[in-house]
């Protein structure tokens, strides 16, 4: 029994029960001037539509909502940083239900955490700001394709439906539709609810090829080449490895697997369903990139790139010196960080394994650079991208645009509950239980998604205006500064150098700390 059938029950029986008691009684009558409000508010709880909460928790639900209330009260004085001297990501979760909710996002009283404590960052200002910067910008992907994509700076980062409710998927792909931007649709393939509204879809293929697999699990070119030529399909992600469990397949509790998940996928019912830890469809990293270009024949031209948190350093120098064996190129890499993935996974795997993403980001823009590609592909960040802060700084990495998983379940009402596995959620999004994903209306979470995406840019590009720039390209690593101690500071510059153009294709011109790995690299095997 859910917990609006037991508040319907409750409220029957309690009305019934005071009626006969005022009945003997008649000065309880007075009790009725308490029922009835709060009979009222439970309805009204369950009629409204902007809060699924409410909706799934009529009444109870107010006490989450009153304890937020009081909170930037309680702390005003006491606002929490983590090491880095940056709001907790508490903070930077309020900061998306503001903006996804058109509320007032200002803070009164200037900074609020430590800025003289080791690990704080910020940007330098110019005394000559751009007060309108491109309101809308677009970075190309794919300039040498038949279908090229014009990117939004900031987009979906990947979550299947399966782990989501069909309702997510919903909110989400209309919010993309209605923003302009794209929808990754997550390893689980592409479902009925990521093209019903016509939101930009980048399809992730990940080890288990779901969506485009034979009865055995492999890859089936002709499932692919049909899903891959619809026209909301605007990309082709192949997922290597992502932070939230790199080196580990995607899990689907059987809790969450319905008929038609099932059928979507091509897998059976009743039974936990683990991707393999690896492809089948290549096994080096020049399998890899022949896959990209088979993938980008049967896709009709559109842009192929693959998604990976960063692990041994030889592995994706070895996809380099592949590229300059084969002459084929993938059209981006999405840099996933080690902090980041709003999958579940087993701690081991979510704390202790894959490079963070800033030191992810450095170590493959310098690694295309020397090998001379840089210019002709794109870099995607995603770990815990919540402001344009964020993304200013991966930019000075070396990241193109971003996508964002977190910011985005924030915009829908996730509350980080932390039962994304157990298929109870609270608000309804990572849930298949209908009584309480249907709680989570469509329309409204859309809105919020979209306007969380345009608050997002706006603020970017307000950033960069007080910057003295136009675009994001502008940014570098001399734009980024960091207290290291004391009154030490030094510049991203300083603290993430980066390695000169072509310097890895000679002998001779191979730094001293990329000799090693860059020799145990090969273009025939993933490790040697």
């Amino acid at each position: 029994m859910t917990v609006r059938e037991i508040f319907i029950a409750c409220s029957v029986a309690v009305s019934l029960l005071l009626a006969v008691l005022t009945f003997v009684w008649p000065a309880l009558g007075v009790l009725w001037f308490i029922v009835i409000p709060l009979i009222a508010l439970g309805c009204y709880d369950m009629l409204q539509r902007s809060h699924t909460l409410l909706r799934i928790y009529p009444i109870f639900g107010h006490f989450r909502y009153l304890f937020e209330a009081v909170r930037p009260e309680i702390q005003q004085y006491f606002v929490e940083t983590n090491t880095e001297g940056q709001p907790v990501s508490r903070e930077f979760r309020e900061l998306v239900y503001q903006r996804a909710k058109q509320q007032t996002d200002t803070r009164p009283f200037g900074t609020q955490f430590d800025i003289y404590r080791p690990g704080y960052e910020w940007v330098n200002h110019s005394l000559a700001p751009i007060s309108r910067p491109d309101r809308d910008p677009r970075i190309r992907f794919g300039s040498d394709c038949a279908q090229p994509y014009d990117a939004s700076l900031l987009n979906i980062s990947a979550m299947s439906f399966g782990s989501l409710s069909k309702n997510a998927v919903l909110a989400l792909n209309k919010g993309a539709k209605t923003g302009g931007f794209a929808h990754n649709t997550g390893e689980g393939g592409i479902s009925p609810y990521h093209e019903k509204f016509g939101g930009d879809l980048i399809w992730q293929i990940g080890t288990a090829y779901f969506g485009c697999r034979d009865k055995d699990g492999n890859f089936e070119p002709e499932l692919f080449r049909e899903r891959a030529t619809r026209p909301t399909v605007k990309m082709i992600e192949i997922k290597l490895s992502q932070g939230a469990k790199p080196g580990h397949g995607g899990i689907l509790p059987a809790t969450k697997i319905t008929p038609e998940i099932a059928r979507i996928r091509h897998v059976p019912l009743g039974k936990d369903v683990v991707s393999p830890p690896a492809h089948t469809a290549f096994s080096t990293p020049a399998g890899l990139l022949e896959f990209i270009a088979r993938l980008r024949e049967l896709s009709g031209g559109k842009p192929v790139g693959f998604k990976l948190c960063v692990g041994c350093k030889s592995e994706f120098l070895g996809i380099c010196k592949a590229m300059l064996k084969t002459g084929i190129l993938p059209d981006f890499v999405t840099v996933d960080g080690g902090e980041g993935g709003t999958g579940a996974a087993p701690i081991e795997l979510a704390n202790s394994v894959g490079m963070p993403l800033r030191e992810g980001l450095n170590f493959v823009h310098n690694a295309l650079c020397g090998s001379g590609v840089r210019d002709r592909i794109r870099i995607i960040a995603a770990g815990k991208i919540f402001s344009a802060f964020h993304l200013v700084r991966a930019a000075a990495l070396g990241a193109d645009t971003a996508n964002s998983a977190r910011g985005m379940m924030m915009a829908l009402g996730c509350i980080q509950a932390r039962h994304c596995n157990q298929n109870n959620c609270p608000t309804g999004i990572t849930t298949q239980n209908p009584h309480r994903y249907k709680a989570l209306d469509v329309e409204d979470k859309a809105r919020r998604v979209a306007l969380f995406h345009k608050s997002f840019i706006d603020y970017l590009m307000a950033l960069l205006g007080s910057m003295g720039m136009q675009k994001l390209t502008e940014v570098s690593r001399k734009s980024i500064n960091r207290r290291i101690s004391g009154p030490e500071t030094k510049t991203y510059a300083e603290l993430y150098p980066r390695i000169a153009e072509n310097c890895l294709l000679s002998n001779d011109t191979i730094p001293p700390d990329w000799r090693y790995d860059w020799e145990q690299a090969s273009a025939d095997v993933w490790r040697q």
